[in-house]
């Protein structure tokens, strides 16, 4: 196992009690934080309609972070592209690059990013948008390229500045896409894990060299919560337990805080079926973590691996990603 970097996906957490102020204040101290303990990127997620994120507008809340930090990249983990012009998130894209070059990347979804009403209020075509969605990445890599004499359309600013494109994805799909245009490729498994060993095995398998990515580079994510002791991680995890089960009970909401027990809150379907969503979650105290990761780690080799935690304390939440990058660190060591 080689030194392998880290880097953090914030889902903009609103918590119960709190407000989408306290959030962006929040997510950029943990932004600098990250920066400070060596993590590579910092990533924010475009959802919609959804109490409990505040990164609906992904695109403002990327600048705003950049705008906090010096040296860390940051990006959008992702934009759903279907959702979205790709001439306009090119402009959007090519903007951030202006405004902090070198620092900005761009990770494109397919899905909607929220429910089918939500799509509708956006003015989506549900029915095609995720057909399109391969021509529309196409389409969007050439408005971020250089521009020929014959381009009667121009991202501005955008075009020329290659800003990095990801393919991030849940399902195969993703990967044979990234493999075909070789692309770099984050696959979703800290929520969607059931087809990660196909998705990494197509995507290592088919990978076409490419002028922006002469090798594959694999990124997986992971649910990590640390604390001091097994048992309190285990409390915080339990907010994210709630929400993922509020959410299949259609009850989405805001953040809520932990609990001492999830005994009586769910029937056992439902304990199953949020087990499996969360199957890639190392939960406990630093060693607990240290062995978690590093089982990971050994098991799908990724060349990146970005660390996700909805933690409803900001506190906890910042000593969580300090414990993981010190866990990183002692891995480094050894390797």
């Amino acid at each position: 196992m080689t030194s392998t970097p880290y880097s953090v996906l914030d889902l903009c957490p609103v918590v119960e009690g709190g407000s989408a102020a306290d959030t962006f204040r929040d997510t950029v101290d943990l932004a600098r934080h990250a920066e400070r303990w060596g993590y590579q990127r910092y990533w924010l997620a475009e959802h919609h309609n959804m109490p409990g994120i505040a990164s609906a507008a992904t695109a403002v809340v990327i600048g705003h972070v950049a705008a906090g930090t010096t040296t860390i990249r940051v990006g959008a983990g992702g934009v759903m592209l279907p959702n979205h012009s790709p001439l306009v998130i090119a402009e959007q894209f090519g903007t951030l690059e202006s405004l902090y070059p070198g620092r900005i990347d761009l990770g494109l979804g397919r899905a909607p990013g929220t429910d089918g009403v939500t799509a509708r209020a956006m003015r989506r075509d549900l029915a095609t948008a995720g057909q399109q969605f391969p021509q529309d990445v196409i389409e969007l890599r050439r408005y971020l390229g250089q521009a020929t004499a014959q381009q009667s359309v121009r991202a501005v600013p955008g075009h020329g500045l290659d800003v990095p494109v990801w393919i991030l994805g849940s399902s195969t799909f993703g990967a044979q896409l990234a493999a075909q245009l070789g692309l770099p490729y984050a696959f979703a498994s800290h929520f969607a894990p059931d087809q990660i060993d196909a998705a990494v095995s197509i995507y290592r398998r088919y990978f076409e060299p490419s002028a922006a990515q002469p090798r594959p580079h694999l990124m997986l994510l992971l649910n990590v919560y640390a604390a001091d002791t097994d048992e309190r991680a285990q409390q915080l995890f339990s907010s994210l337990q709630l929400q993922f089960l509020r959410l299949r009970q259609g009850r989405p909401g805001l953040l809520p805080a932990p609990v001492t027990t999830m005994d009586g809150r769910w029937s056992p379907l439902e304990e199953a079926g949020v087990a499996q969503a969360l199957r890639c979650s190392v939960v406990g105290s630093p060693a607990t973590v240290e062995r978690g990761i590093r089982a990971f780690l050994e098991q799908y080799q990724p060349d990146e691996l970005m660390l996700t935690a909805m933690i409803h304390d900001h506190a906890e939440r910042l000593h969580s990603f300090e414990i993981a990058a010190q866990v990183r660190d002692r891995l480094a060591a050894a390797a």
